[in-house]
């Protein structure tokens, strides 16, 4: 566990005040004496409203924190006999960053860029690029773009595996489900307003508006493989009306408030409207994805595969796209077709893990139950 705030872990439990008191009082004593490792801090990448918890920081530019994170990993792995560590950047979400040729563009560049401290360079690519570095896995949980195309050159020349962006927990994850139905039904989504205010520190750093931008970001591409996958109903280049809205208030702490209207075109060009209310328990509903995803990657991480008439066996690509499902925003390799629908999601991973023990894929045809027996000739 590393973070910018020295806060030990039962005196963050209780400042976030996400558990319910009698839970807190029990498991106090356990936490008490667990202090975060310090992380990298760059005022520039999180909302200035940050500055006041950045009391547990590494010193020195970006090399030396580069460094730090890289010997953290290591001695984290050998303190604990771990085979594999797994790394997940659950932290402030960032500005994105701006993708320089000669700066971040490849492997090299990126690495030179860190060796000089170069301000385009964020703590989350940092932990990436130490993650890739010492054979862990690393999974970006927040929106920004930590994987800037050096860290994805990198990661292959190391048969590293990353994942990402930005964990699906709660109105995503229900715009991913409720979309797909709409537009597979023949309904057609023309405007999707959602609407979130929280009080945690991520809805803190959330009011900033470079910070805003990442997530927005996120939040509104989750429509776009659905609206595409219809040219029935959406004529080529055509899009909903998506607006996303993010406002920080305190009073509701982690308790965030989503609210969302749906817009459709139905039959004869009538209006159909469906407005949903949702309160999401944002940490308890973000920490079993960290939990699945580590879990799942490093299984992912271990698995090899041949296809076709190869008798070579291969290990995924370095981007593990199948935890799709878990993520806002997946990140894909180039050239592959991102997919936001929740279902399809999920049935990949199914899939994957009947693969393994030697049963066949899902397809729901159930064409043993669809024949009439009765008019077969035997």
């Amino acid at each position: 566990m590393v973070g910018i705030l020295s806060l030990n872990l039962a005196e963050s439990m209780r400042r976030a005040n996400v558990l319910p008191w009698e839970l807190q009082e029990q498991v106090y004593k356990y936490l008490e004496h667990m202090h975060p490792l310090p992380s990298c801090y760059e005022p520039d990448f999180i909302a200035s409203n940050q500055e006041e918890r950045a009391n547990n920081v590494i010193q020195g530019g970006k090399q030396a924190c580069l460094d730090q994170i890289r010997k953290d990993i290591k001695n984290f792995k050998e303190e604990n006999g771990l085979d594999k560590v797994v790394v997940v950047w659950s932290a402030n979400t960032e500005r994105f960053c701006d993708v320089i040729p000669g700066l971040n563009d490849t492997s090299e560049n990126l690495l030179g860029a860190i060796k000089n401290n170069e301000t385009e360079v964020s703590p989350s690519t940092l932990f990436a690029v130490a993650s890739i570095l010492e054979g862990a896995i690393f999974i970006n949980g927040s929106p920004q773009n930590t994987f800037v195309p050096g860290v994805l050159s990198l990661a292959k020349q190391y048969n590293g595996f990353i994942a990402g962006d930005d964990f699906k927990s709660g109105q995503t994850k229900l715009k991913s489900v409720l979309v797909d139905f709409l537009v597979s039904a023949g309904l057609k989504p023309i405007a999707i307003t959602s609407y979130n205010h929280l009080g945690n520190n991520d809805g803190k750093n959330l009011s900033a508006p470079k910070q805003f931008r990442s997530k927005e970001i996120s939040k509104s591409n989750v429509v776009d493989d659905m609206v595409e996958s219809n040219a029935l109903l959406y004529k080529l280049g055509e899009h909903p009306d998506h607006t996303v809205v993010i406002k920080y208030v305190p009073t509701v702490g982690d308790s965030k408030r989503a609210m969302d209207e749906y817009i459709s075109e139905i039959f004869m060009g009538a209006w159909n409207t469906i407005a949903i209310h949702n309160t999401c328990e944002d940490s308890l509903l973000a920490s079993p994805l960290i939990i699945d995803l580590a879990i799942i990657a490093e299984l992912m991480s271990r698995i090899q595969f041949k296809c076709c008439e190869s008798d070579i066996y291969q290990p995924f690509h370095p981007v593990l796209s199948a935890l799709s499902y878990l993520l806002k925003a997946p990140l894909v390799p180039e050239g592959t077709p991102v997919v936001n629908a929740l279902f399809r999601q999920r049935a990949c991973i199914e899939n994957i893990l009947k693969a393994c023990i030697g049963l066949t894929p899902e397809d729901h045809m159930l064409l043993e139950f669809k024949t009439n027996y009765d008019n077969v000739d035997k």
